[in-house]
């Protein structure tokens, strides 16, 4: 059995391409307030939300699976891929995987049609745990929660 995995998913969305990036880069403090069963709180560690640009750490808090989870990542944007990267470094999910990395890539397909491409890199730290299907639908569940509020 193999340690290293890739989950990737696809999902159109009605929203620009660019309009959903931008949310990512300059509105993920909404997201509380649009997808609160999922995300309860975001906090932007060294730093204010103005400046949380490329390379900035936040601690996410959630709740997947009815269980309450906390981790610590940091993001990357690429403005020309329209690209979100989100480096996990520490929390909850580390109980069971020594890497976790997750990719929004959003892909204009119309004026008011993109596809957005999840995809979320991991590494466990052995045998037991079971793939991460549950945080890659986390993952689509949260832009659905945003398309809506975006419309």
């Amino acid at each position: 059995m193999s340690l290293v995995g890739k989950l990737v998913s696809e999902v159109e969305i009605s929203t620009p391409a660019h309009r959903f990036y931008r949310f990512f880069r300059d509105q993920i403090f909404q997201i509380p307030n649009i997808s609160p069963k999922l995300i309860q709180k975001i906090k932007i560690q060294d730093g204010d939300w103005s400046k949380h640009g490329h390379g900035s750490f936040k601690i996410w808090n959630y709740t997947i699976d009815g269980r309450t989870e906390v981790v610590k990542e940091r993001v990357e944007f690429d403005d020309k891929k329209l690209e979100v990267k989100v480096i996990g470094l520490e929390g909850d999910v580390f109980k069971h995987y020594k890497t976790f990395n997750g990719t929004y890539q959003f892909v204009p397909k119309g004026p008011n049609l993109t596809s957005v491409i999840f995809i979320l890199e991991y590494e466990k730290l052995h045998d037991g745990p079971p793939y991460p299907h549950k945080y890659h639908d986390a993952m689509s569940d949260l832009a659905k929660d945003i398309e809506s509020y975006l419309k």
